[in-house]
């Protein structure tokens, strides 16, 4: 907030062996009945490379015929036994249910291969189902291993001093407030502040800072980011358990139960595409021969390739695995995204409004200059201006305070301290009634002359903000203005460049909201291409804007800096939380949380989040394309077993492989 309210701020890697299963991302395949991925482990791996070599040296013998047919058929089966042991107790569970499900199709289909006396294609359909289930388990386990990687980068022992001596003990084991050392080159453990040192610290794996981050006494750091040159010495100030490393971690993990709209769509498709197909198949097997006078044998063929066909598998495994991927190639850039719906609506956004203090501007605003007027002493109007705003933590009240400090000004503290949300605060020094605010307040007040405007403007057209000071209103007392303040606040030096990415990533509209005086708001909107600026904005009335936004472009994000402008936010279709890892209450409320102040960051996660959703329909869009095609061809009898599983495989591998780029 830009407005002098004086309301509260808110302030082992990667080994993908085959049968390696991370626990928990079985939810991803909720709509695939039966589908349970996170079920790999080595015997079923082992199964599946027998399973495959048998059907090689069954597919050899048969087309040597060195075996006469009931050999190779003994080897076909031993080749279905074992790659499908596994299959037989789900298709089983999926009878007793009454709900079809993709092993039961699988089962099925090489059942009736098998009677129909296609014994090698029986096989393959087993072995190759099995290589597409290991697919979609690998992909599962590549994905999510690529934010659980995260977790390495933390040391499981920290250094730390207790009774005059270091010791290393078990992270879980420090306490807040305890002091740990952290040598150079070392990472570090907890989240904490700097007593004694100087290094540059490498926090990309926090905030996706590419350039390492001088840091001195009194700074803050995080777990898992890399200590430099220096040797630091830290105060903790969060266990390991909840330091912003685990709480981003904790908090991708919740953010992967919360289906995108497109995934709940597919999974619904699944849930009801399964089982239609499997009665299209018994159609199919069934009126052809007793209606038409059609060979069994034929028609039993073509509804085993239908029931292959129909393994959604492909379909089911292309939205969670796009969604996983792009969350943790955000996270890993210093973006956290709540979850997948956020993700899809992050890539829909048309418009995008922006606080002003503390996301377009540094957030560090300074005195830059007092105006007296009734023949005030400038010493006099700073001491009542800090004396009020001594009560406040707002920057623009902070940096009163500083300043009167810095020139030595000796200030009481103001008694019965009022806030005015917007606007500014009432206070008594010394018997006095004061008052310290805003363009706006002064109005309300009437205490805003002729002289007074005139040189609010002047200021305000600088693009500064403006604190007045002056006598309240009270009885018989008019009130009167004593002094103004001229305070400026700094643009982020890659604003511009950030708007224009914003505009070049399909953002049609970016307004400013500001508490700000409205010469002042269009000033900062001027310099950096801002498309509209809105100032003079009480809290409620930037919920009215976003409101406002919303029924015009329909889909609408809100940047802020933290709880001041959580309603804001929340009106929005995606509310974005600035500077994340200095505010932990902006990641527990926002739906994005840039873990640093970089406002480029937006653009990137726009692109990225559309890049996600455009994988998200191709991947959709080739699944039930080749699926129609299939049952087409299939229907037409131009379709084999051998050419549907080859199908169902190259796809799933074409989906799963097409979602895993979004981790480069």
């Amino acid at each position: 907030m830009s407005t002098h309210d004086h309301t509260p701020e808110s302030g082992n890697h990667d080994t993908d062996e085959p049968g390696d299963s991370t626990p928990g991302h079985d939810h991803y395949h909720e709509g695939c009945d039966g589908c349970d991925h996170s079920s790999s482990n080595p015997w079923e791996t082992r199964s599946l490379i027998a399973s495959g070599v048998l059907v090689g040296i069954g597919l050899i013998l048969q087309w040597t015929k060195a075996l006469p047919a009931l050999g190779t058929e003994a080897i076909f089966t031993a080749a279905m036994l074992t790659g499908g042991w596994f299959l037989l107790p789900k298709a089983w569970r999926a009878i007793l249910r009454f709900r079809p499900d993709i092993n039961l199709l699988v089962v099925i289909a090489a059942i009736g291969a098998s009677i129909v006396g296609e014994w090698a294609e029986a096989a393959t359909v087993v072995f190759l189902f099995g290589v597409a289930e290991w697919l979609e388990g690998w992909a599962d386990r590549r994905a999510q291993r690529a934010v659980e990687d995260l977790l390495e980068i933390a040391p499981k022992t920290a250094t730390v001093k207790r009774e005059g001596r270091f010791a290393d003990v078990p992270v879980e084991a420090v306490r807040v407030d305890e002091t740990v050392a952290v040598k150079s080159g070392m990472n570090i453990p907890l989240d904490g502040e700097v007593l004694t040192g100087e290094s540059s610290v490498n926090q990309a794996p926090i905030t996706g800072e590419s350039v390492p981050v001088d840091k001195k006494k009194g700074d803050v750091v995080f777990a898992g980011t890399v200590n430099g040159e220096g040797s630091l010495e830290i105060r903790v100030t969060k266990v390991a358990g909840d330091t912003t490393l685990a709480r981003i971690i904790r908090l991708v993990k919740e953010a992967q139960e919360q289906k995108a709209p497109t995934q709940r769509f597919v999974d619904v498709f699944a849930r009801y595409y399964t089982p239609a197909v499997t009665v299209v198949a018994l159609f199919i097997f069934l009126v052809p021969p007793l209606l038409l006078g059609g060979d069994w044998s034929q028609w039993l063929y073509r509804a085993c390739v239908l029931l292959i066909i129909a393994c959604p598998c492909a379909l089911v495994i292309s939205t969670p695995v796009s969604i996983v991927s792009g969350m943790a190639a955000l996270a890993r850039r210093g973006v956290l995204v709540k979850g997948g719906a956020h993700l899809e609506s992050i890539a829909k956004l048309k418009a995008l409004a922006l606080d002003k203090t503390g996301t377009v501007t540094e957030g560090k605003p300074q005195v830059q200059g007092v105006e007296t007027l009734d023949q005030r002493s400038e010493r006099e109007v700073l001491r009542i201006a800090a004396a009020i705003d001594d009560h406040s933590s707002h920057p623009l009240a902070k940096a009163v305070v500083e300043y009167a400090k810095k020139k030595g000004v000796d200030f009481p503290r103001a008694e019965n301290y009022q806030a005015r949300s917007g606007r500014g605060a009432e206070g008594s020094v010394e018997g006095h009634d004061y008052f310290v605010g805003n363009h706006r307040f002064t109005h309300e007040l009437g205490v805003c002359s002729e002289e007074v405007e005139r040189r609010l403007a002047v200021l305000e057209g600088k693009g500064q903000s403006v604190i007045v000071v002056g006598h309240r209103p009270h009885g018989d007392c008019k009130g009167e203005v004593l002094g103004i303040l001229a305070v400026g606040d700094t643009v982020r030096p890659n604003a511009a460049e950030a708007i224009k990415a914003l505009h070049a990533a399909g953002i049609e509209s970016v307004v400013m909201l500001s508490g700000d005086n409205q010469r002042t708001a269009d000033s900062i909107a001027k310099q950096v291409g801002i498309d509209e600026a809105r100032g003079d904005l009480l809290p409620n009335d930037k919920v009215t804007a976003v409101k406002a936004l919303r029924e015009k472009h329909g889909s609408v994000g809100m940047v802020g800096d933290g709880v001041n402008d959580a309603p804001a936010m929340a009106t929005a279709t995606v509310g974005i939380a600035m500077g994340g890892s200095g505010t932990d209450a902006a990641i527990e409320t926002a739906d994005v949380t840039l873990m640093t102040d970089e406002l480029g960051k937006i653009a990137e996660t726009i692109r990225l989040g559309r890049r996600t959703l455009g994988i998200i329909r191709f991947n959709i869009g080739f699944a039930l394309g080749l699926k129609a095609l299939f049952l087409a061809l299939t229907l037409l009898g131009h379709a084999s077993l051998w050419l549907a599983i080859m199908a169902d495989t190259g796809a799933t591998l074409l989906v799963v492989a097409n979602a895993l780029r979004l981790l480069r």
